[in-house]
């Protein structure tokens, strides 16, 4: 046995929920053929955060370097993102299959769970198998974290982050809202996933659409959509490539998280620019409202994310003047000029990142 040198890094485990009920009188051949589908579609996801360590029949076990992830709210949106694509994914499945035997028929029944632990790791070769161990991975691969849950809170989608997780992010237990349970001596934070999707689904879409639009652009960027959207959110990363002196500042997050109701400022020298955001799907789109002043201007924008390839992605944005129409098209026009090569930056900054 031959192993490297201890480090820290997160843990990340994607369980499938309902797994062994959804196996019980199935055909295993089209039960394994859609499980295939759901566990590589979840370690696709992953990939801008973490890499993909192990499988299990019905999980996806992953870790990422202590430097890799900075932000809680990258991880969040990340984990968020691939909640909404597996539950949009289920319920495509369950509407063009016409076959009728019990595992196609039952596959909606499914869930997905995730948790997140921080901690000491070190990778070993064990007869030429590379093998990640420590206390903190063993914690998050022998799941008796999902038993605590289960009989208290009966979630079946949902996230956990550990005290540790959350600590090592920044990020108060308090700031986040979320449910505490105790496993094995170790502190886990959770949210109800399902209960948050149902929500969304139920939440009226605000996008301005390209016949809506009083000025748009498109411009292609060498991220994918997950990279694109954290250089467009994060206040500090949104300054690099920002004009000066115009300079952003998050103000206010609900439970600590970038989402519907988040306001971000820009102080503009002789103003300022109060953002809130109207409508957030995670690296699919989101739209915001800005409020100028002086002059009182009120400017809708949606920000459209396509995937193009695995490492590019389409960005397109769409603004709308929702007052002092005057001023609509000049603006536009000079809104248009002044901020697509900016954007366009990112790519660069993402290099030197």
């Amino acid at each position: 046995m031959k192993a490297t040198d201890s480090k820290f890094g997160y843990f990340f485990l994607a369980d499938i929920s309902g797994f062994t009920a959804y196996l019980i009188d199935v055909e295993l051949e089209h039960a394994g053929e859609i499980l295939q589908e759901l566990l590589e579609y979840v370690a696709e996801q992953i990939k801008p955060l973490f890499a993909v360590h192990d499988f299990d029949m019905d999980s996806v076990f992953a870790y990422a370097p202590d430097s890799t992830i900075t932000r809680f709210e990258s991880l969040f949106e990340l984990i968020d993102s691939v909640y909404t694509g597996f539950k949009n994914r289920l319920n495509a499945m369950s509407r063009r299959m016409t076959c009728t035997c019990a595992a196609c028929r039952n596959v909606s029944s499914l869930d997905l769970k995730f948790i997140v632990h921080y901690g000491e790791y070190l990778f070993s070769d064990i007869r030429g198998k590379r093998t990640l161990l420590g206390l903190a991975p063993t914690f998050v691969r022998n799941r008796k974290w999902k038993e605590v849950v289960a009989n208290t809170a009966g979630w079946r989608g949902y996230v956990l982050i550990t005290e540790t997780g959350l600590a090592h992010l920044s990020q108060s237990a308090d700031r986040l809202q979320g449910v505490e349970f105790l496993s094995d001596e170790i502190k886990t934070y959770g949210l109800d996933l399902e209960e948050r999707y149902q929500s969304i689904v139920q939440t009226r879409r605000i996008a301005i659409s390209p016949d809506d639009a009083d000025g748009m652009f498109s411009l292609e960027l060498s991220v994918p959509p997950p990279i694109a959207w954290e250089w467009l959110n994060d206040p500090s990363k949104r300054n690099q490539w920002y004009p000066t002196p115009l300079h952003w500042s998050a103000h206010s997050r609900p439970r600590g998280l970038m989402g519907s109701g988040a306001v971000n400022h820009c102080n503009h020298g002789v103003g300022m620019v109060v953002e809130t955001v109207l409508d957030w799907r995670p690296f699919e789109y989101f739209t915001v409202e800005m409020h100028v002043t002086p002059g009182n201007l009120r400017i809708l924008e949606t920000a459209r994310l396509e995937p193009i390839s695995e490492d590019k992605t389409k960005l397109s944005i769409y603004m709308r003047f929702q007052n002092l129409r005057v001023l609509a098209e000049p603006m536009s026009h000079l809104i248009v000029r002044f901020f697509a090569p900016r954007m366009k930056r990112i790519d660069l900054l993402v290099k030197h990142d």
